[in-house]
């Protein structure tokens, strides 16, 4: 389709009831729908991978932390002696 063809998502102003000149909605009245960009983006996962940590540098994390952990462990009981 080109886009003389597409259909305008936005209602007609002149065409719509309820609204009042200058495309305001007087009081108590619900104003027209507008519509969404539900269909809009990538659908497929191939493009678009979920983002996460990978094991291996999880594991690299974890460990350079417990190695900190256990030095100071040693380091306060090596004071306390």
């Amino acid at each position: 389709m080109t886009p003389s063809q597409t259909p305008n998502p936005d209602p007609e102003p002149r065409e719509t009831t309820g609204l009042e000149p200058g495309g305001g909605v007087p009081p108590g009245e619900t104003p027209p729908a507008e519509s969404g960009l539900s269909g809009t983006g990538p659908q497929d996962t191939t493009y678009n991978p979920p983002k996460g940590w990978a094991k291996a540098p999880m594991a690299l994390i974890i460990g350079v932390t417990i190695l900190i952990a256990a030095f100071f462990l040693v380091y306060a009981i090596i004071l306390l002696l």
